[in-house]
């Protein structure tokens, strides 16, 4: 789970973890990590979901997180353009460390989309696109939005990649 700060990593993160979303989701510090077993397409898998605190002074911890990966979410918010500033950098990372892992962009907090919305969807979609991004979806942790269904989808590409559909 990476992106700038407070773009919803743990809000995405608890929602389909737990079922819970707090309006006021205190910073991460470091790496919080979450564990939760599913069962898609006749399998029960286990998913271990690291999320990454976002602030610059946590960067220097992604090159290690990455190490290893099977996948990675990178959100931003879709009411700040600037959160979409250092996609290119996260992708670098996750590309040198994790490999040609598939790697899901995902527009957060779609709940204010007729109020605060400054990212376009079609936007969000070709930055995935110019970045080979494997997926692209737009969620809403607090109303629910997706989420479920982001997960499912970055699992089968995983799957999918890794030969044990």
């Amino acid at each position: 789970m990476l992106g700038d700060a407070s773009v919803g990593k743990t809000s995405f993160t608890k929602r389909y973890c737990y079922n819970i979303f707090n309006p006021s989701e205190r910073l991460t510090i470091g790496v919080d990590f979450h564990v939760k077993t599913i069962d898609l397409m006749g399998k029960k898998i286990k998913l271990q979901i690291w999320d990454v605190g976002g602030e610059e002074r946590f960067r220097f911890l992604l090159p290690t997180y990455c190490l290893g990966a099977n996948a990675a979410f990178l959100l931003y918010d879709i009411t700040r353009p600037s959160t979409l500033d250092n996609i290119s950098e996260w992708i670098t990372i996750v590309r040198q460390k994790g490999g040609p892992i598939p790697i899901m962009l995902v527009g957060s907090k779609i709940d204010l989309e007729n109020t605060q919305r400054q990212v376009p969807r079609e936007y969000g979609i070709q930055i995935a696109e110019k970045n080979k991004m494997a997926s692209y979806a737009e969620i809403s942790a607090k109303e629910n939005l997706n989420v479920e269904k982001s997960f499912n989808v970055l699992t089968e590409l995983t799957l999918e990649r890794t030969g044990n559909r």
